[in-house]
């Protein structure tokens, strides 16, 4: 009897154990957090067209996906040209000037006028791929991860550098394990990582390879950078700080629950560092805020349902520092970037899943889903929808002064404003691809609001789960 008495005991104090300790919200917003110091009230005037700049998947070295330089660009929007695929997009252009750089899963890249649509280069560097290119004007060099060159599994892949102006290849690197982590190019050199975990600096000039660094997983995402600190995460469940000169691991942290032997969940997304903290989702379903100078854990947020989004950070007028990012479970989530309290949330008109990163262009939110396809904007402040389009799936739009580029399935298109005036008749539709996808019809006048009497049945539907 005693025996079975201590095995109760046992018992009754290993389920405490769990729900003690077991993976939950967590909010310090004491922890280190640097508040804006400038007015959010203002907006830097757009650069010139001609000397723009989107050189990175996220748009900035932090990979905070904002971009406000455009105050004039918001919806209503109408469509100007399209440019059709053979093969998924998943991943957004990158631009320079006039022309935008692309590459879909079959791993073939494009280089678009952003004026005309017209195709100026295109080549397929390999058989499947699921990264941004990333630009180094001053070299006029494109770099690009592939997942394979040989077949439809990951494996066998490589990194490559294209000239920008014509696609020439300038360099390559065998990449054994392949990568699709978006690249980062800061002080001369690349950074990114592979499906082995392993992370790489090399010289983007000539594929040198500068150090390499172990992780514990796949590192599917890219990198971030704040001064002379990359940070990276991982399929293992863990995110690090690297120095971006020498290589050297400054500290690691972990999910929620992995130090006492819970589920980590995996890391998808590329971090986001802004307010000096560092910003992630988990496929466990939970948001992570760590501080950016030690990776303590300041806040924690369980969703629910995986968290493939990689989030978008801003300071956002009359609201203050703000995270955005979508999960599985249907919901589009704006976070008190300090504390992790809920801001607003936003239901999916369907309820579908979120698995593409968002993107916020001045005041306005976006965000595609998975299922119905379709790309929504959120007023950043109230979470108000402000604009729906009848294509999407991941990573949904860019922009430049003058345009934004939305990412549909299987096509790109360039939307402008609807007060501009047209000054050329966009071309056809693009015809159907050879796969059996075609781009989906929408009306001469635009985008606009769809209207469904019920939802797309999504029983056959799986997701790919990449960090978009």
């Amino acid at each position: 009897m005693a025996g079975a008495g201590a095995a109760v005991l046992l018992v009754v104090a290993a389920v405490v154990f769990v729900l003690v300790h077991a993976p939950h919200n967590v909010s310090h917003p004491n922890l280190s957090f640097t508040a804006p110091t400038t007015s959010t009230t203002t907006t830097a005037a757009p650069p010139p067209p001609d000397h723009f700049l989107w050189p990175r998947y996220g748009y900035d070295l932090a990979r905070t996906r904002a971009f406000t330089g455009a105050p004039d660009l918001h919806p209503p929007f109408r469509r100007g040209w399209t440019v059709g695929q053979n093969a998924l997009l998943e991943f957004p252009p990158v631009i320079d000037g006039h022309t935008l750089w692309y590459m879909d899963d079959n791993a073939t890249v494009k280089a678009v006028d952003t004026i005309t649509g017209r195709v100026r280069w295109q080549r397929r560097i390999g058989r499947l791929a699921a990264a941004s290119p990333v630009l180094d004007p001053a070299k006029g060099l494109l770099i690009v991860p592939t997942l394979s060159d040989t077949g439809s599994s990951p494996g066998s892949g490589q990194v490559i550098a294209l000239s920008m102006r014509t696609g020439a290849t300038i360099w390559h690197h065998f990449l054994p394990s392949g990568s699709e982590s978006s690249g980062l190019i800061a002080g001369g050199s690349v950074y990114f990582g592979d499906q082995a975990g392993t992370v790489y600096s090399m010289n983007a000039a000539t594929g040198h390879v500068n150090w390499t660094f172990q992780a514990s997983g796949a590192v599917k995402g890219g990198a971030a950078l704040s001064g002379e600190n990359l940070y990276v995460d991982d399929y293992g469940g863990h995110v690090y700080d690297i120095n971006a000169r020498t290589g050297h691991q400054i500290w690691a942290a972990s999910a929620n629950g992995a130090a006492l032997g819970f589920s980590s969940g995996t890391f998808y997304t590329t971090p986001a560092v802004a307010f000096g903290r560092v910003y992630v989702g988990n496929t466990s379903g939970y948001v992570y805020s760590f501080t950016a100078n030690t990776g303590q854990l300041a806040w924690s947020y369980g969703t629910g349902a995986y968290v493939y989004s990689s989030p978008a950070v801003a300071d956002i007028p009359g609201l203050g520092p703000t995270v955005y990012l979508g999960s599985y479970n249907g919901d589009f989530y704006a976070f008190n970037a300090r504390s992790g309290a809920v801001r607003w949330v936003h239901r999916d008109a369907y309820g579908d899943r979120i698995s593409g990163s968002p993107t916020i262009v001045n005041d306005v939110v976006y965000y595609s889903d998975l299922d119905d396809k379709l790309t929504t904007g959120l007023n950043a402040r109230s979470g108000k929808v402000v604009f729906t389009f009848h294509d999407g799936a991941f990573s949904p739009v860019v922009a430049d002064p003058t345009h934004l580029y939305l990412v549909g399935g299987y096509t790109l298109y360039q939307l402008l404003p609807a007060s501009t005036r047209r000054t050329s008749r966009p071309p056809a539709a693009p015809p159907r691809s050879r796969t059996g996808h075609s781009a989906p019809r929408q009306s001469r006048s635009g985008p606009s609001v769809v209207r469904r009497s019920r939802p797309v049945s999504r029983k056959a539907r799986t997701g790919r789960g990449r960090s978009h």
